[in-house]
C-alpha cells in the first residue's frame, strides 16, 4: 500500500499519515533520513493514545526526542526505545516501510 511520496516527507522531522488496514483507521509515525524511511504506529505504549498533540504534530524535545502529548514519554527516533517517562524501557511498535522509486510504501505484513 502506497503511504506517501518521498518528496512530501519532510526530512528529519516526524510526520504522520492515515492508512485503513482491514478496514480499521490507523495513524503511523514516519520519520525519513534522506532517502531511508522509519515507520512506528503512532500509539504511545504507556496509556495506547496517539503520540502526537494535534493530527500530525508532534513534540520533540531540545535533545531531538520524540515526546508524548499525552504523558510526556519521551522516544529515540533512531529506534523507538522510551528514555525516558511512564514507559522507560518499552519502544515504540515499528512498522515496515520501504521506498520504490519515488514513494514510501508500507510492506505487506505491516509490521517490522
Amino acid at each position: 500500500m502506497r503511504l506517501i511520496a518521498l518528496a512530501d516527507l519532510p526530512d528529519g522531522v516526524p510526520a504522520a499519515t492515515e492508512v485503513e488496514i482491514d478496514g480499521v483507521g490507523e495513524s503511523l509515525i514516519l520519520l525519513r533520513s534522506g532517502d531511508a524511511v522509519r515507520a512506528w504506529w503512532n500509539v504511545c505504549p504507556h496509556a495506547g493514545r496517539r503520540l502526537d498533540w494535534a493530527p500530525g504534530k508532534f513534540l520533540l524535545g531540545k535533545d531531538g526526542l520524540l515526546v508524548c502529548a499525552a504523558h510526556g514519554a519521551t522516544f529515540e527516533l533512531e529506534n523507538g526505545q522510551c528514555v525516558a517517562g511512564p514507559c522507560r524501557g518499552d519502544a515504540l511498535r515499528a512498522v515496515a516501510v520501504e521506498k520504490i522509486g519515488d514513494d514510501v510504501w508500507l510492506v505487506a505484513s505491516g509490521t517490522a
